[in-house]
């Protein structure tokens, strides 16, 4: 007998792709058992609960380089998981045809869906579309639709539509042709059986207008998945190491269908607990206070969101506003709060206070504190807040003196050695902390403990 879902489906499966090609004989009918097979492998998945396997290829030598950061991938993964769709792997190729054609056929094999972006321009390193053509032998032909849609986009600009541009219309007659609402290089969806395969531009806001308004809407339709149910725990003030140790227990007697990643980022660790399917909410939210409670001495927010837009959502809510006095950050906590938009709303402005001299000229930081007790100390970084804030007239501020690296460190002060100071409403509290030994992250571990200061501090 057949014990599992994963078992019936398959037998499930057998015995309908056995009827209908044994008794739907013409060609007509025929041509249409493609769809029909792709929806009984959909139901097949569905049955032994296997969510959809996604590949996200990535295609420029610009990425391989290092000279751009592939940025695409992890938005298209974050889309397609809350979605319900697992990511079975991501790789970045060159702009060569070998390489291309290698990484579609792994991507058959280990996937039922493959996103690929990049490659589809006008000019001469741009490849995809052509390589795509040749892989599923089927001719470039042109488009008039397509034609009409880069026409409207040019309509009110001062350009002049060329051949290079022309020849975006041209596309592999095999592939599903979806316009590109903000580019001029369409959509192509290609289906292999019962898999397929989109490719899409590799321009940012082009490749995201089309996941949101295209590509999620049909692949949802297509295959219909179970909802991804995450909740998030977003703490700071233990490692990595310690906080596995204090959920060793609470771990082991998870349920199968709930699990438990950790996400550390600097100087903070995101919790993210998650299930399949809407049956099991319940469950999980059961399992989610039991959490709470074991990391509550530790627990910043329940929430995805960045220490940024939960300092901004804190002082939005409480009609609070925000300056920051920055030496050794050089104006990075100005640039992470003044990312969240909406950030007028609370924050007043910054002062760089990088040298010694705009220290005490522009703060009115005292220069027998500096010289006694030197830059990276409590009395001045205390100055520093407080100062600001009265300056800019804000309810908070923020202040942060300290060595970043790789040089400047002392026997009594080595690299990593940071002073934080925060004010609110005219109270002061100021800490030490040791944050690495190398720059950039050191910077980035600063800003994060500033705000995260910043945010227990106030009432």
């Amino acid at each position: 007998m057949y014990e599992t879902t994963k078992e019936i489906s398959h037998y499930f499966k057998q015995i309908l792709f056995f009827y209908i090609f044994s008794h739907l004989q013409n060609s007509h009918i025929q041509s249409s058992t493609n769809k029909i097979s792709r929806r009984i492998h959909t139901f097949a998945n569905i049955l032994a609960k296997n969510p959809m396997k996604t590949k996200i290829i990535t295609v420029g030598d610009e990425i391989l380089i290092g000279q751009i950061v592939d940025t695409n991938s992890a938005w298209i993964a974050a889309q397609l998981t809350a979605n319900g769709f697992e990511i079975s792997s991501v790789k970045s190729v060159g702009d060569t045809p070998t390489e291309i054609k290698k990484a579609l056929e792994e991507g058959f094999q280990e996937a039922d869906i493959v996103l690929m972006t990049g490659g589809i321009g006008p000019t001469k390193d741009d490849i995809t579309k052509n390589t795509l053509a040749e892989y599923f032998d089927t001719p470039l032909v042109f488009d008039p639709n397509v034609w009409e849609n880069i026409q409207k986009l040019f309509k009110h600009k001062k350009y002049t539509l060329n051949e290079l541009t022309r020849s975006q219309a041209l596309v592999p007659s095999g592939a599903t042709v979806i316009q590109n609402k903000v580019g001029t290089a369409p959509i192509l969806w290609f289906n292999r059986g019962e898999k397929v395969l989109i490719s899409m531009p590799g321009v940012p806001f082009e490749m995201k207008e089309a996941i949101a308004r295209e590509i999620l809407p049909r692949l949802n339709k297509q295959f219909p998945e179970k909802r991804f149910i995450p909740k998030h725990f977003l703490v700071s003030g233990i490692t990595e190491s310690a906080l596995a140790i204090l959920l060793t227990d609470f771990e082991a007697q998870l349920p199968q269908p709930i699990s438990l990643a950790y996400l550390p980022s600097y100087g903070i660790i995101r919790l993210r607990l998650s299930a399949r399917g809407a049956e099991y909410e319940n469950l999980l939210r059961q399992e989610a206070e039991k959490l709470k409670q074991l990391i509550r001495d530790y627990l910043i927010a329940e929430t995805e969101k960045s220490i940024e837009e939960i300092l901004g959502n804190i002082l939005k809510e409480k009609k609070l506003t925000l300056a920051t006095a920055e030496s050794c950050t050089g104006g990075f906590i100005a640039h992470k709060i003044t990312s969240v938009s909406g950030a007028s709303q609370y924050f007043q402005g910054s002062i760089v206070a990088y040298s010694n001299r705009i220290k005490e000229t522009i703060l009115g930081v005292s220069p027998t504190h500096i010289r006694s007790f030197g830059a990276v100390s409590p009395q001045v970084v205390e100055q520093m807040a407080a100062r600001v804030a009265e300056k800019m007239k804000t309810d908070c501020a923020i202040a942060v003196s300290g060595i970043m690296g790789p040089h400047g460190g002392t026997p009594q002060k080595p690299v990593g050695t940071v002073w934080i100071a925060t004010c609110y409403r005219g109270k002061i509290l100021s800490k030490a902390y040791r944050v690495g030994s190398v720059r950039e992250e050191n910077i980035a571990r600063t800003t994060n403990m500033a705000m995260l200061q910043m945010i227990k501090m106030l009432p």
